[in-house]
Order: structure tokens, then C-alpha cells, then sequence
């Protein structure tokens, strides 16, 4: 079993299974994804794999539904108590938030909120020496255009806007920087 549906099917839920059901089949396949580069910044590539990865946690801000995943150096600092012990993330802390068009299903009982069509995928990731200036990590963010069935970097006119460059999202984190500027907690299972 995947082990998104598996975590989310643990939580329980008719809407948090719809989530990790469309999750499992909403990712985009094929290596093309992996040839992406934000300009000056993350390549798509330092996340392959990422399908295969732990969920940290869902979340849901009313435009969009998100399913967060780690990798196994993430969620095993997570695990220690990383960040709410006030250990930083070590690097190799790889994380990956897909999100989705929040719609209303039109079969299950009480039209919970369930994935639309792909939105995007941020990722986050730790390393010290490249990303020193910017709390050690590395950001991107990667717009889905459904179109020609692709990613291509956020711009300065998407929103929120996007820095062509791995600092693009340290703006929005320094609000978490006693948090090794990572929002999302472990989400509980």
C-alpha cells in the first residue's frame, strides 16, 4: 500500500481517504518532471522519489488541499523531535508538499473537500553549505500546467510570488525561524 494512503487511511476520515486515494493517483509519472530547474535555484531532481515518501502531514487553506511528505532523513528528525526539541533538521531534510484544487465531492455523504486537478509542488531542502544565506535551505516551487502535462517554475507574477532562485521562499519561513523555519508538524498517528 502506498504509504500516503496508508498513513491517511490510519488517520481516518471519509475526506482525509479521499485525499490520500486521489493523492495515490495524482502525481504526475515519468522522468520529464526531473529535468525542471528553478533558474539559479533547486532542481526538481533533488527530490525524485518523492512519490515513495512518509507523509508528514495533510493540510487544507480553502483554495488548495496538500499532502507533505519527507524523506527519510526528514522524518526520522521529526521522529527525534526535531523541531520542537530546538535541534535544527540535519541535512539531507528533503520535504515536498503537492497541492491540489480544493472541490466538494459529488458522491460521498456531506461533500467533504476532495483533490481537483494538481496545482503545484514546493519543495524544501536542508544543506548547510549551499544555503547558508538563506536558514540552510533550498527552496522551489514548481507549477503543474495540466496542458502539456508539466511543471515549470513559479515566477514573480505567481502568487505568492516566486524569486528565481533556491531563496524563494525564505521570506515566508523567517515568520518560523525558531522552528529551523519548517511550518508543518509531524502529524500524529
Amino acid at each position: 500500500m502506498h504509504a500516503a494512503l496508508k498513513y491517511l487511511s490510519v488517520v481516518g476520515g471519509c475526506s482525509v481517504l479521499a485525499v490520500a486515494v486521489a493523492a495515490g493517483s495524482g502525481f504526475v509519472t515519468g522522468d520529464s518532471k526531473y529535468s525542471v530547474k528553478v533558474p539559479g535555484g533547486l532542481s526538481f531532481s533533488e527530490v525524485k522519489g518523492y512519490e515513495k515518501w512518509e507523509p508528514i502531514a495533510i493540510s487544507h487553506n480553502g483554495e488548495h488541499l496538500a499532502l507533505i511528505l519527507g524523506n527519510p532523513t526528514m522524518i526520522a528528525a521529526y521522529k527525534s523531535g526535531v523541531p520542537g526539541n530546538g535541534k535544527p533538521f540535519p541535512d539531507g531534510s528533503k520535504m515536498v508538499k503537492a497541492h491540489w484544487e480544493a472541490k466538494k465531492s459529488e458522491t460521498e455523504p456531506g461533500n467533504p473537500y476532495v483533490p481537483g486537478g494538481l496545482h503545484d509542488i514546493d519543495v524544501m531542502v536542508r544543506d548547510s553549505k549551499r544555503f547558508a544565506d538563506s536558514g540552510n535551505w533550498g527552496y522551489g516551487y514548481f507549477k503543474y500546467e495540466a496542458a502539456g502535462d508539466k511543471f515549470v517554475p513559479a515566477t514573480t507574477a505567481d502568487s505568492p510570488p516566486q524569486a528565481n532562485d533556491a531563496k524563494c521562499g525564505f521570506a515566508c519561513h523567517t515568520v518560523v525561524k525558531t522552528r529551523d523555519y519548517v511550518f508543518t508538524d509531524f502529524a500524529r498517528r
